[in-house]
């Protein structure tokens, strides 16, 4: 009979390890669908502002927080930018780019003279990221790539960039 008792304790505890397991399971991937979820309205909610801040100068000003004068045409392609990039970014988060893939997306923006300004033009807002988060760190990797495409495009006097492919070092996954 104590064989008996202690059989059964022993499955009923492993049952709830079991159930238990599959509990914490299930909230994990309930969990990481609802971040996803989040991360979506927030990218559909920031596209949206900026599209409203392109078409509407008056709330473009909102967004003006540069070093320098910048003139209303080119305010509206760093806010195009800027839409460029987040959606470079927000694909990398979501896990449809890898960090490879992202540096591959973000070194074709580069090649862009009006790109290379706004992300000169907004360097104090990376500044202000903490030094450890993921949008620091990827921020560090365009600095480099930017400071590199400047360097190709300063070589190449003919204004041609024929070998902008090789430019920067790709990270390592």
């Amino acid at each position: 009979m104590t064989a008996q008792t202690s059989a059964i304790r022993r499955l009923r505890s492993a049952t709830r390890d079991t159930l238990a397991a599959a509990g914490r399971t299930v909230t994990e991937r309930y969990g990481r669908k609802r971040r996803r979820a989040a991360l979506v309205e927030q990218h559909r909610l920031h596209f949206d502002l900026l599209c409203k801040a392109m078409d509407d100068p008056a709330l473009a000003a909102v967004l003006d927080t540069y070093d320098d004068e910048v003139p209303a045409e080119r305010q509206r392609q760093y806010l195009f930018a800027n839409a460029l990039y987040v959606n470079a970014l927000y694909f990398h988060r979501i896990g449809a780019l890898s960090l490879a893939e992202l540096y591959g997306h973000v070194r074709m923006m580069c090649r862009n003279t009006v790109f290379r300004e706004y992300w000169q033009a907004t360097r104090r807002h990376r500044d202000s990221l903490p030094a450890w988060s993921e949008e620091a760190r990827i921020g560090r990797m365009m600095d480099a790539l930017v400071r590199d495409m400047d360097t190709l495009v300063a070589e190449q006097e003919d204004g041609e960039h024929e070998e902008w492919w090789v430019v920067g070092e790709p990270p390592s996954e």
